[in-house]
């Protein structure tokens, strides 16, 4: 039976350590940050996680949800009772806005939440984490009434919510949806269409479902130009805030997946269901990417989560099954073999997984950090530039981030051997449900393409080489330093393969777009793994410098240097063989005709 420990330790880490939260005090949100109560939050979250949801995880994958005859769907045993204990918690109110309802706290903490919450239950995750994108598109976008109406109910987890993009016949190509929105004269509108792999469509876990939903208005531009945004409520709202008569949307049936079978993603269907527009008319896409961005990045934050929760369970197995001797001599004489953990294929399998998990934690949560700055930084300046450095980097954390932890789940399901493929050990679950994550909220191409195709050249690179600017100036210092010097060297010239790729793009693509869609995906790898190296080169500081002061965990600052190293030594030098696939350029990979892939009779 797998079994999940909250890293508690390593998120105090960064979020007191590295981020040091506790000095941003000066802003709005943060001033009840303290590193007390950042410390019980992260404590007590990560009990309740590991206690309540992690045991749920395997029945969830078991059971799966139920359709029945009505179109209601019941979630797995025990999901109800431990949503129930969730919303009285309030976990999912800690990053929400006070005004309604929320707590106000750092996103940061916010996304510590998400990500073990996730890490012990990804398909129960999605429940709540849907709502909080749903409710910041309604925050961003919504009219006065519709905030009052729906965000404290969907903040407080009283009702839960949902995007509406996907149609049988169209996915990421948004412009193609046929969902109709007529006026019924009255400022509402008649919703007719089928949305399918809709996450949490329907279930039993809240009175009321707010659908976010796409569709197109009479007369609206056939293309993305002509996608509007209403909020459907699967039960109607009286004008006093009960639940009045049913809408008109129903559950079809729910997916047949290959994971998370603990979240009722389903088939939807709108007939005439009453909604009323969010926003602007034919402005829905922007408003919806409010939400798209939320999820995204709460996706980049799953990938992490199945690694994690995959690592831990193979090195326990690795520290315990016994195979074959190490290949320097016998570790343990009055043993007939040696655990597997001495082996150097096995360990650098496990090395890999734990330079990924920590460093895209770090990664995730500067992330989340960035998200509060682009709201409350003091000056204008500093607001757009976190949020310039966010919209770059949600991309590489959602891409390259469910890229490589469904590479680390695989990996650790292969330390098992032959036992990681058979259900009793649970690792066949982890590598089920990280697969999705590549592909949802915009498959990994798409988000390859969004990095390259937008985020770099958006006004002129501007975000790109504020990166570049500071990723070289944190390496300029750390050279400095006589013990970091080695490390901040490596990164540098990973740092230089990512700007020579940047620049064959500039020179390159205009000519041929096809060259920027073939090597999209490993510019996209080469950011992420530059990123990740920044984010250990920070922690190496940090760790340098309680090391000097002989702290009493001195263990877990010595194995946050040796990670670093590793990281530097195994992961860096693949930036110059993507940078030099990327230049190989388009050509040979769109030579072929469509004749030349047909299977010969």
């Amino acid at each position: 039976m797998p079994t999940y420990t909250a890293p508690t330790r390593d998120t105090r880490f960064i979020v007191n350590e590295l981020l040091d939260l506790a000095s941003y005090g000066n802003l709005p949100g943060f001033e009840s940050a303290t590193p007390d109560m950042i410390d019980t939050v992260i404590n007590e979250a990560g009990k309740f996680c590991a206690e309540v949801l992690a045991p749920l995880n395997k029945i969830g994958d078991e059971h799966g949800c139920t359709r029945h005859d009505d179109g209601s769907v019941t979630t797995p045993p025990g999901f109800r009772e431990a949503f129930e204990q969730y919303r009285e918690s309030g976990w999912g109110t800690i990053s929400q806005p006070e005004e309604f309802g929320g707590q106000g706290m750092p996103h940061v903490l916010g996304f510590v939440i998400e990500e073990f919450s996730a890490t012990a239950n990804q398909a129960f995750a999605m429940y709540p984490g849907l709502t909080t994108g749903a409710a910041a598109a309604l925050q961003a976008q919504g009219s006065d009434e519709q905030k009052a109406t729906y965000l404290p109910k969907m903040i407080s987890g009283e009702w839960l919510g949902t995007m509406n993009l996907t149609e049988p016949h169209c996915g990421t190509d948004l412009g193609m949806i046929r969902t109709k929105a007529e006026p019924n004269g009255d400022g509402s509108y008649a919703i007719t269409g089928t949305k399918i792999f809709i996450s949490s469509g329907e279930h039993d876990l809240t009175d009321n479902i707010i659908h976010l939903v796409l569709a197109k208005t009479p007369g609206a531009p056939d293309s993305t130009k002509g996608i509007s945004l209403f909020v459907v409520p699967k039960v109607l709202v009286n004008e006093d805030g009960s639940l009045g008569a049913r809408n008109g949307v129903s559950c079809g049936s729910i997916e047949e997946k290959m994971g998370i079978h603990g979240n009722s993603t389903c088939v939807l269907n709108y007939d005439g269901a009453t909604g009323w527009m969010v926003g602007e008319e034919n402005r829905g896409l922007a408003a919806m990417f409010v939400m798209m961005n939320a999820a995204r990045l709460g996706v980049g934050i799953q990938g992490l989560a199945q690694a994690e929760v995959a690592y831990q369970n193979a090195v326990a197995y690795a520290l315990d099954r016994r195979q074959g001797r190490a290949l320097t001599g016998p570790a343990e004489l009055e043993e007939k073999a040696d655990p597997i953990f001495v082996h150097p294929d096995v360990r650098r399998m496990l090395m890999d997984a734990k330079a990924f998990t920590e460093g895209h934690r770090a990664l995730c949560l500067w992330a989340a950090l960035l998200v509060d700055l682009t709201h409350k930084a003091q000056t204008e300046e500093e607001r757009d530039e976190a949020d310039a450095l966010l919209g770059l980097l949600t991309p590489v954390i959602k891409g390259y981030g469910t890229d490589k932890g469904y590479a680390v789940a695989t990996d650790m399901q292969q330390v098992f051997g032959g036992h990681g493929y058979v259900e009793e050990w649970g690792m066949s679950q982890f590598v089920r449900d990280a697969r999705i994550t590549q592909i949802y909220e915009g498959t990994n191409g798409v988000q390859a393409m969004d990095l390259c195709g937008r985020k770099l050249p958006s006004k002129g690179g501007a975000a790109i080489q504020e990166f570049f600017k500071l990723a070289g100036e944190e390496i300029g210092a750390a050279k400095e330093d006589e013990e970091l010097a080695p490390l901040a060297e490596k990164l540098e010239k990973a740092l230089g393969e990512q700007q020579a790729a940047t620049m064959w793009f500039m020179q390159n693509a205009m000519q041929n777009p096809n060259h920027l869609g073939a090597g999209a995906h490993h510019y996209m790898h080469v950011m992420g793994i530059v990123t990740l190296g920044l984010m250990w080169l920070r922690m190496a500081k940090v760790a340098q410098e309680k090391l000097a002061g002989e702290p009493e965990d001195k263990i877990f600052y010595e194995a946050k240097l040796a990670t670093a190293r590793y990281y530097m030594d195994r992961f860096l030098p693949d930036a110059g063989a993507l940078r030099r696939k990327l230049e190989a350029g388009a050509d040979s990979m769109m030579a072929l005709g469509e004749e030349a892939f047909a299977t010969a009779a």
